[in-house]
């Protein structure tokens, strides 16, 4: 045993004044009910895949407008009242989409909804790693993070049962945004209780100095992709975690389609069928992903280094989804899902690694904001693809379109490849 995995086996995780506050917060976090059942609700409103992905590109466009003032704002202003922010932004979104009907509505609602992930992306990580270096706890960076990550994971697996149940029993996907307002509520008294000191160095500039901050930011949003090895490191975080935020939802017309297909539950309602198969299987994929996201520092350990870590992982990445996509056409369906299974796995394995990644190429004074460049660049990217996705999943069907959008994304691999070697197959 290494001296560094010695220090994380003796560190007391639950008895650290802030790690039970990080992991509540991730757990309720994912608690969003409607997210396992989210296309169906808007297929069930009448949208077409092509109507979907632009609601998506709406989110993710506003998602980018946002995402630097209000990483600024976390930077110069508090990164706990942008949480607060967030969660009230969150919260007004969830209301439109449980009273609204029609692509405006739910426009209006994504654009809401843009307003809490600007605010909150990057700056939940930034307030982790600050309480590292005033602690000088950075040595336990990967595995601090993966795992309030872990927990943030096996939220979303409590949270695939609830809304598996409010569908079954209730025979209506609408009443989950109405539901979900319940534990993001309690988060915004959770991140209340957070310390001052994590606001960073800048909490106590006033408004006057915002455009001084911001230039600041400017400067090193254009440092960052100035120097070869940052702006790789954020392309490579940023485009798969783009894939995968695109392509993650699609898992749920093919589980609907496999529990169809099931001779089970004939008594019951097709929807209700489709809630039984999908909360089990969503389930299971986010305790693996929970478990995953706890071990990220032991997959990256199997590897000589952490950039060849991180390139294994993007292709195994691509070829799950891949896989995904061909399975999916086949009508190879629980093929289709193990392979979704393996990409969700890989995408919470792979975070924890390139936040400690990206950030070691990060000032930490602009922490926040350097996160949020790389949330710029996802957002763009996630952006386009999303549109792209349903536009070919409306003309040839969901399983070509995610195979060619693997292909395409695994086409740039040379081009945002981190370190100075290729990746080669991890050690035994």
């Amino acid at each position: 045993m290494t001296m560094r995995s010695q220090r994380e086996t003796s560190f007391n995780w639950w008895k650290d004044a802030m790690f039970p506050r990080f992991a509540l917060y991730g757990f309720l976090k994912n608690l969003r009910f409607f997210e396992p059942f989210f296309i169906l609700f808007l297929r069930d409103a009448g949208m077409s895949f092509t109507l979907i992905g632009t609601l998506y590109a709406i989110r993710d466009t506003a998602t980018y407008l946002l995402e630097v003032p209000t990483g600024v704002f976390a930077d110069a202003i508090g990164r706990r009242k942008a949480m607060l922010m967030a969660f009230g932004a969150y919260l007004i979104s969830f209301g439109v989409f449980f009273w609204g009907h029609g692509f405006w509505w739910f426009a209006l609602a994504m654009v809401l909804f843009a307003f809490g992930e600007a605010f909150r992306s990057g700056t939940h990580k930034a307030l982790i790693l600050e309480y590292l270096k005033i602690n000088r706890l950075t040595h336990l960076k990967v595995s601090y993070y993966g795992r309030t990550r872990a927990a943030s994971q096996f939220g979303s697996a409590i949270n695939a049962l609830i809304a598996a149940a409010l569908t079954f029993y209730t025979g209506n996907y609408r009443v989950m945004f109405l539901a979900a307002a319940v534990p993001y509520v309690l988060d915004f008294f959770n991140l209340l209780s957070y310390p001052k000191e994590l606001d960073g160095e800048l909490a106590e500039l006033r408004w006057d100095k915002l455009g001084t901050q911001a230039r600041t930011t400017a400067r090193a949003f254009v440092s960052m992709f100035k120097n070869p090895d940052a702006a790789r490191a954020i392309l490579n975080s940023a485009t798969l975690m783009a894939l995968f935020k695109a392509t993650k939802d699609y898992l749920q017309p093919i589980l609907e389609r496999m529990a169809l297909a099931l001779p089970i539950f004939l008594a019951y309602s097709g929807e209700q069928r489709s809630a039984v198969v999908i909360g089990v299987v969503y389930f299971l994929i986010y305790l693996s992903t929970s478990y995953a996201s706890r071990n990220a520092d032991r997959f990256s350990r199997r590897f000589r280094d952490l950039e060849r870590a991180i390139n294994v992982s993007y292709l195994l990445g691509v070829g799950m989804l891949m896989l995904a996509g061909v399975a999916t056409w086949l009508n190879a369906t629980l093929l289709a899902v193990i392979a979704f299974l393996g990409f969700y796995i890989l995408h919470n394995v792979r975070r924890p690694m390139n936040v400690s990644y990206v950030s070691d190429q990060i000032d930490s004074q602009v922490m926040a904001s350097g996160l949020s460049v790389e949330s710029v660049v996802r957002t763009l990217l996630a952006s386009g693809m999303a549109v792209f996705l349903g536009w070919m999943a409306d003309a040839w069907g969901v399983g070509p379109a995610l195979a060619i959008l693997g292909v395409l994304v695994l086409g740039v691999f040379p081009l945002v490849r981190v370190g100075g070697k290729a990746a080669a197959a991890p050690s035994s």
